[in-house]
């Protein structure tokens, strides 16, 4: 019976390794092959006592939507205006339809009236708080299956705060 308890474990570590490095050989992907799209900051308090310093993100296109009507979880569908930064053109259940130039942002809906897109914290060294404070648009790089990861804080002139 022990033969078997150790050849169990071992199996169960190597599945484990290998969702782990699945998970970073998807967000490598996507770091590298995804569309960079700027979206628009909504204030928020920038401290957390246990965390350290952070920033809690909330985004323009998760305003004035009607909970009520969406499901809990869809996809957001914006559109890049001339100038680089995503407008949310409307929330939908599925991947289609999608027209051009139009990009999927996967969502979650919780029950505080506000959608989640997954990038809703920003960690930052303590003591540099004074430099993300004027953050205006959150970097966010998405692929074609509507997946999200939050890259960066940029300033009005859309330049990355570093």
């Amino acid at each position: 019976m022990k033969k078997y308890k150790w050849i169990i474990i071992l199996i169960n570590l190597i599945i484990l390794l290998g969702l782990f490095n699945n998970s970073i050989i998807k967000k490598e992907t996507l770091l590298s092959n995804g569309k960079l799209i700027l979206l628009e900051l909504a204030p928020v308090d920038p401290r957390s006592l246990m965390q350290g310093d952070y920033m809690r993100l909330r985004y323009t296109i998760s305003e004035n939507i009607k909970y009520d009507t969406i499901s809990k979880r869809g996809f957001c569908v914006v559109k890049l205006q001339n100038n680089g930064i995503a407008k949310r053109v409307r929330v939908q259940d599925n991947r289609t339809p999608i027209n051009e130039k139009e990009y999927l942002i996967e969502y979650t809906s919780k029950s505080w009236r506000e959608i989640n897109i997954g990038a809703e914290s920003f960690f930052f060294q303590e003591g540099e708080a004074e430099k993300y404070e004027n953050a205006k648009y959150g970097g966010v790089k998405v692929d074609n299956q509507g997946n999200s990861l939050l890259i960066g804080l940029y300033d009005e002139n859309r330049i990355k705060i570093e």
